[in-house]
């Protein structure tokens, strides 16, 4: 698989917002304070409905669930993206781009299965009012939402080790603020076809 004139990645540079160096402070300002706003909002969303005997329901059970996926993919890239609006260096090592994507995908996969979920049960409490506690039971809630996780991450290890097995000979600079599959694809000199296909 290795091609000539090909170096081997070790770190990738995010090359994030691009050249808004003024504005960098400012970026940073707004960005952290979605990202804590976000994640109160979420952590509290969780803590409400830990307490609340009232919302043990299977809605609110997967949006418990929607609330801690949104806390994983959040936290996943927004630490490293603010990290870069103040220091300097936007690198980011091979194995923590890897890591990155592992968990950003997994949970934003995670995410869509559970609002699949989140729909049938709608379905259910809609069209089958009388058998809504059968069919949604606790019994039949914790694989729904447990296989929302292991699908999620099922996708995203097929994405990133597809990803990552490519040869890199086009620079290590991605042209994003995070890493995502389409930029650190464009950098690959490897056929590609597999992955668009996937993708």
């Amino acid at each position: 698989m290795t091609e000539g004139n090909s170096t081997e990645v070790t770190e990738f540079f995010l090359l994030g917002f691009g050249a808004q160096y003024k504005f960098q402070y400012f970026l940073f300002t707004v960005f952290l304070v979605i990202y804590v706003t976000s994640m109160v909002g979420n952590i509290g969303m969780i803590l409400l409905i830990k307490t609340d005997f009232r919302l043990k329901t299977p809605m609110y059970f997967f949006l418990q669930h929607l609330a801690f996926v949104d806390i994983c993919y959040t936290s996943a890239i927004t630490p490293k993206m603010l990290q870069n609006f103040i220091v300097g260096s936007k690198l980011i090592s091979f194995k923590g781009c890897v890591m990155q994507l592992l968990i950003y995908a997994t949970f934003a996969t995670s995410d869509c299965y559970l609002l699949a979920a989140m729909a049938v049960d709608r379905y259910v409490a809609i069209c089958n009012p009388l058998h809504y506690p059968i069919v949604m039971s606790r019994r039949a809630c914790i694989p729904l939402a447990a296989g929302s996780y292991i699908m999620g991450f099922i996708n995203a290890s097929v994405h990133t080790g597809f990803t990552f097995s490519l040869v890199f000979c086009k620079g290590n600079t991605i042209n994003h603020f995070f890493c995502d599959v389409p930029p650190i694809l464009a950098l690959s000199c490897s056929n590609i076809d597999i992955n668009i296909m996937l993708l």
